[in-house]
């Protein structure tokens, strides 16, 4: 554990050296936000629980840095870990009317029994057409041993505002697929083998705030072997809420 929390205090204050000089001049965006549960790809990262998270976005030149803090509560999925720090350094330029951006995403967790740390890069394109934005993207973790192969997440991904209210509604529809050494840890990520997941939501945003409500799920069976990375219990479809603030 202590080698764990070492590491990701490390990695978070690598990435928040590289942020706070910027932040006087370049900062984009700080925020924190609490969810009712921390889900992505449609997978719970809280084992249903409640989370709250904090994150600083800057601009250096081309180059965008950002690192968000997330409780993780224990999750199992994540090997007892308290929480996840996320660190993207990313850019992205116009190639015609379709914005691509590219990022290289490093996962550090504090407080896991185990090594849980991983990378991921990822590839996207985006394009605008009147109130809706659309995306299609891939993030793909190379082989390594903290989550049993590699993973590959492919997905496509729209919001659009609606005309005379504040109000976005907001889509995605993903697939994960990758390799496998370790049927054991490659459950963390992909519980059951490939799996597709949804996600349908709405936001109201006035100001600085935002509130959320999402309807999530994958087509993961909710029972299988037993497996202590797996978290099956909480693969299922669900609705979520979220309140979010913008400093």
């Amino acid at each position: 554990m202590i080698a764990d929390l070492t590491r990701a205090g490390m990695l978070g204050v690598a990435g928040w050296a590289l942020v706070t000089p910027a932040v006087a001049q370049n900062a984009r965006s700080a925020s924190v936000e609490v969810m009712t549960d921390e889900v992505r790809r449609g997978l719970s990262w809280t084992e249903g629980r409640a989370a709250a998270a904090g994150d600083v976005r800057v601009s250096l030149g081309p180059i965008d840095v950002s690192a968000r803090a997330v409780t993780t509560r224990g999750s199992a999925r994540h090997d007892g870990a308290d929480a996840v720090v996320d660190l993207v350094v990313g850019t992205g330029w116009d190639l015609g009317a379709v914005r691509i951006r590219t990022d290289a995403i490093g996962h550090a967790f504090a407080g896991a029994r185990g090594r849980m740390d991983y990378v991921e890069g990822a590839v996207s394109a985006s394009y605008a057409y009147g109130p809706v934005y659309a995306t299609l993207g891939a993030t793909a973790a190379p082989s390594q041993r903290a989550i049993g192969g590699s993973n590959v997440y492919l997905y496509a991904s729209a919001n659009a505002g609606i005309p005379g209210t504040p109000l976005t509604i907001l889509g995605e529809l993903g697939h994960s697929t990758g390799s496998v050494s370790d049927p054991v840890r490659a459950e963390r990520l992909r519980p059951g083998g490939s799996y597709t997941n949804w996600r349908l939501g709405l936001e109201h945003r006035r100001d600085r705030l935002t509130i959320g409500v999402d309807y999530v799920g994958t087509d993961v069976a909710r029972r299988g072997d037993a497996n202590r990375f797996a978290d099956r219990g909480n693969v299922a479809d669900r609705v979520l809420g979220r309140v979010q603030i913008s400093f």
